[in-house]
């Protein structure tokens, strides 16, 4: 009894204000109270015939973040509003009618892979007749055509803050680079080729020696443009390897990352192949899902250490069975072969994971809503997509693994001297009797934040120092993934090293 009033004491001290700053804090699920409930499901059919979907994404407006887009094997784009009232005695059928905002072929072959772009007026697809579309979602008209793959794109990803710029991977083995300000040669602005293409992205010395490549060894199956804006990574169909390219010079990667040591057999780093790559808001974390049926995390500072956590339990038997890491890298949701999705504390990677088990396929796609919390997607072979919802009941407030705060210790009394804070030489900062008190250990955040706490007081030559400091820039939690001016690198390994 007196452990369980010890820490509600201790739970409560962190959700108090530090300082005048207040802790934000972050929905948690916990494993002891989860409780999951199927908000409807919809079936994926056109005309009476059912497709299988492959690909799902959330609008990433808050504004527009309940309607999901869903791309099948069929070629359709269909648009559904998960804030639609789902009847208990309504049909799956019912359900698409109900919820179906609008749909149209946008290509001839299955789409692999599908993202919003241009505060959601556009979409993006990605197919297998070898081809990426721009849609203009109102008018459903295509805005562009990105053609140069020899093989089905298999994976899509736009720039993190220039949506112009588009990442793409295919079967044939390449990943390109479009910009959709371009036009061709002929002055064509509906089709335009790519910038920069790398071949054989994943292809070993050995085997580019080899007469005969298998296609699907080939694949590339996944890529991720970071948040650093200058950095892509690429996994395939070959190996269990994370690649890691700088766009400003794309003749070999940088780095890369693999769950295996160096040391371990060349068979079993061959054996498993990676079916997705995601990474949370912050870019901080990526996770990857191999064909080992487990998912692993890595930390994008500490790439030479390998995952930093590995979560299993589900099955992951093809490539069509993907994941994905919660915004806020407090979980990861994936699919799996055996027809349920699970999903895992980050925290708690040897925690059972919960089990969403309505299916009665393959769950391949999956999804996380961006801005309505607890509000996930899943798409199976089962002819089915479903819209789950995490119960209030099961937040805790326990903070996720994203949000990293530094800690400094408060200035010592020669220090407060030299900043002019008592106007007696003599005075101490262990005084009881002054109305400036400093505890121990105070938060920190971003220079910014500090140049103003520190204006307000009056302290301009601590504002000076903070905003000259090349340190205090680079010890910062938005340094992570965007270097300060100060910190001068040729390719993002550079800063890799410099930051880790």
């Amino acid at each position: 009894m007196e452990g369980s009033r010890n820490q509600s004491f201790f739970q409560d001290i962190k959700s108090r204000e530090l300082n005048g700053f207040r802790v934000k804090k972050r929905p948690f699920i916990s494993s002891e109270s989860a409780e999951f409930s199927e908000m409807g499901a919809v079936s994926v059919e056109h005309s009476g015939q059912t497709s299988p979907p492959m690909a799902l994404s959330f609008c990433k407006t808050s504004s527009n973040c309940h309607i999901v887009a869903l791309a099948d094997e069929g070629g359709y784009v269909s648009l559904y509003n998960t804030r639609s009232k789902f009847l208990s005695s309504s049909t799956y059928q019912e359900n698409a009618e109900k919820a179906k905002i609008s749909e149209w072929v946008a290509h001839d072959n299955a789409i692999f892979d599908i993202c919003w772009i241009q505060e959601d007026s556009n979409i993006v697809t990605a197919s297998g007749d070898q081809s990426i579309k721009v849609w203009d979602v109102k008018e459903q008209k295509c805005l562009r055509a990105l053609m140069g793959h020899t093989g089905s794109v298999k994976s899509i990803c736009v720039h993190p803050t220039n949506h112009n710029v588009i990442v793409s991977g295919s079967r044939d083995g390449s990943f390109a680079l479009w910009d959709l300000r371009c036009n061709n040669s002929s002055g064509q602005k509906l089709c335009i080729p790519s910038i920069a293409m790398v071949h054989e992205a994943h292809i070993s010395p050995c085997q580019r020696r080899g007469r005969r490549r298998k296609a699907s060894s080939m694949s590339i199956t996944s890529v991720l443009h970071l948040k650093d804006e200058v950095s892509i990574a690429t996994a395939g169909a070959v190996d269990s390897v994370i690649k890691f390219w700088d766009t400003r010079s794309l003749k070999s990667p940088i780095s890369q990352a693999c769950p295996h040591p160096e040391g371990s057999a060349e068979k079993e780093r061959k054996l498993h192949g990676i079916s997705s790559l995601s990474q949370d808001l912050n870019g901080v974390f990526i996770s990857a899902s191999c064909m080992d049926s487990r998912i692993y995390l890595y930390n994008v500072l500490q790439l030479e250490q390998g995952p930093v956590k590995t979560f299993s339990g589900c099955r992951i038997d093809s490539f069509f069975v993907k994941s994905s890491i919660s915004p806020d890298a407090a979980h990861i949701l994936s699919g799996s072969s055996d027809g349920n999705a699970y999903i895992w504390q980050i925290r708690k990677p040897l925690a059972d994971p919960i089990i969403l088990n309505s299916h009665e396929g393959e769950v391949t796609a999956v999804d996380w809503c961006p801005s309505e919390t607890g509000k996930i997607a899943t798409a199976s072979d089962d002819f089915t997509a479903r819209i789950w919802n995490i119960q209030s009941s099961c937040y805790s407030n326990t903070r996720s693994p994203s949000s990293i705060r530094r800690r400094i210790m408060a200035p010592s009394g020669k220090e407060c001297r030299k900043l002019n804070l008592f106007p007696d030489d003599k005075t101490d900062c262990s005084r009881n009797d002054l109305d400036v008190s400093y505890s121990p250990v105070s938060e920190i955040s971003t220079p910014e934040s500090q140049k103003r706490k520190y204006s307000l007081l009056g302290y301009d030559e601590m504002k000076d120092k903070l905003e000259k400091t090349p340190e205090s820039t680079e010890r910062s939690p938005s340094s992570v993934l965007n270097p300060p001016s100060s910190l001068k690198r040729r390719t993002i390994r550079d800063y890799f090293l410099s930051a880790s």
